[in-house]
C-alpha cells in the first residue's frame, strides 16, 4: 500500500528543490519496500494568490492524514508590505501549531569536501557535527498579549504614539518534553546537551533553568551545560567543536541554528525536521525562498534532499535508505560537483544547477 506524502513546494526555488528531493526520495524508498502516494498542495505566498491566505484549513486537514509533510520554502519580497498575519510565514506559523510540530531538529555539519566552504578557519569547523533542538510552536512568536496601537508620526512635525509588544511564554509541560527529545537525541550521539538560555534577565529562561535541571535527573548519563545565549553565539564561531545538541526556546533557536548552519559553508546544505508528539513529522530545508534565482535551475537542493533522508528515517524508520542518501550526496561532493552556493570566494570551478545536482545524487545513490 503507498504511503501518503503531502508535498508543500511553496514558493521561490521551493518547486525546484522538492521536486528534486521527491525524485530522491521514491528512488532510496523503493530500497526500504517503501512506495509513496504524493500530493501537492499550496502554502505562502502561492496560496495567498490562490485563495488569499497563507493556510487553508483543508491543507491541514490533508497533512494530518498523511505519513509526513515534505516542505520548500515560502516568502518572497511580492509578499512583503502584507501585515504580518498574512503574510507567507504566518502559513509556516500556523502550519507548525495545527500540526502540533513543537520540537524542530536541526542537525549542522561539516562534510569534508566542503572544509574549506566554511567562512571560518578550516582548523576550526573541520569535524563539527551538532543537532539544534528548537522549541517550535511556544515562545514568543505565540504568546499573547501581542499586537500594535497608536499613530504614526503626523504630517506637521507632530511625533508619533506607535508602540509594539510581543510577548514570551512558556509553560512547564512545553519545556520539559521539548528538553526529553533533546536528552533522547543526546544518547543517540555523544552524550552532551547545552541548555542556552537568558537566565540573569527573563523569568522565562529561570523557569528553562528550573525544569531543564528537573529532567536531567532522568538522564544520568547525558552531560548538560548551561549557556548564555550571547556567549553560545560567540562560541559557535570561535570553537563549534565543543558542541553536541544544543537546546532552547524558539526565538533563540531560530538565530542560534541559522548561524549554526553557515558554520558549515552554506545554508543550501542543511535539512531540518518538526516533529509532534508521536511521532509525525514536516521536514524541511533550511534555507528561504531565494526568489532573487527562482526558476533560474540555480538553486542547491542538496538540502532538501537530505530532508527527505531525515523523513525515511524519522517517519518510516528507514536508516539504511536514508544512509543511502547521505552517502549519495557525500560522494557527489566528493566528486568535486558543486551548486552556485558552494563555490569558495575567487573559486571559478564549473558549477551544476539545481535539475543535475538531482541527477548526480540519483546515479550516486543506484551505483550500486
Amino acid at each position: 500500500m503507498a504511503e501518503r506524502i503531502i508535498l508543500l513546494p511553496g514558493d521561490g526555488i521551493g518547486p525546484e528543490v522538492t521536486e528534486q528531493a521527491r525524485l530522491v526520495l521514491v528512488a532510496a524508498g523503493k530500497r526500504a519496500g517503501l512506495e509513496f502516494d504524493f500530493v501537492e498542495e499550496l502554502i505562502g505566498g502561492c496560496s495567498i494568490d490562490a485563495h488569499g491566505t497563507p493556510l487553508r484549513d483543508e491543507v491541514i486537514e490533508a497533512c494530518r492524514g498523511s505519513r509526513a509533510v515534505l516542505l520548500g520554502a515560502v516568502g518572497g519580497p511580492k509578499w512583503d508590505d502584507m501585515p504580518v498575519d498574512v503574510r507567507p510565514e504566518k502559513g509556516l506559523l500556523s502550519i507548525r501549531k495545527a500540526l502540533g510540530l513543537f520540537a524542530n531538529l536541526r542537525p549542522a555539519a561539516v562534510m569534508p569536501a566542503l572544509v574549506n566552504a566554511s567562512a571560518l578557519r578550516p582548523e576550526i569547523v573541520e569535524g563539527v557535527d551538532m543537532l539544534v533542538v528548537r522549541e517550535l510552536t511556544g515562545g514568543i512568536y505565540f504568546g499573547e498579549p501581542r499586537g500594535r496601537e497608536g499613530k504614526p508620526p503626523g504630517p506637521n512635525g507632530e511625533k508619533g504614539t506607535r508602540r509594539a509588544v510581543n510577548a514570551m511564554a512558556y509553560a512547564e509541560h512545553e519545556i520539559e518534553r521539548i528538553t526529553r527529545v533533546a536528552f533522547e537525541q543526546a544518547r543517540l550521539r555523544r552524550n552532551h546537551v547545552t541548555h542556552v538560555h537568558k537566565a540573569n534577565v527573563l523569568d522565562v529562561s529561570q523557569l528553562w533553568m528550573e525544569v531543564v535541571d528537573e529532567v536531567a535527573r532522568d538522564y544520568a548519563d547525558v552531560e548538560l551545560a548551561h549557556q548564555l545565549v550571547d556567549s553560545c553565539a560567540m562560541l559557535l564561531v570561535q570553537d563549534p567543536k565543543r558542541f553536541d545538541v544544543i537546546v532552547t526556546g524558539n526565538l533563540f533557536g531560530d538565530i542560534l541554528s541559522d548561524e549554526a548552519a553557515m558554520i558549515t559553508g552554506s545554508l543550501g546544505m542543511l535539512p531540518s525536521a518538526s516533529l509532534a508528539e508521536g511521532g509525525f513529522g514536516l521536514f524541511e530545508p533550511v534555507h528561504g525562498s531565494a526568489p532573487d534565482i527562482a526558476g533560474k535551475d540555480l538553486a542547491n537542493p542538496l538540502a532538501a534532499i537530505q530532508s527527505a533522508a531525515m523523513l525515511l528515517e524519522t517517519s518510516f524508520g528507514a536508516k539504511d535508505a536514508a544512509s543511502a542518501i547521505r552517502e549519495a550526496v557525500t560522494f557527489v561532493l566528493d566528486a568535486g560537483h558543486r551548486s552556485g552556493d558552494l563555490l569558495l570566494p575567487g573559486e571559478t570551478r564549473e558549477t551544476v544547477g539545481c535539475r543535475r545536482m538531482g541527477e548526480l545524487v540519483l546515479a550516486a545513490l543506484e551505483r550500486d
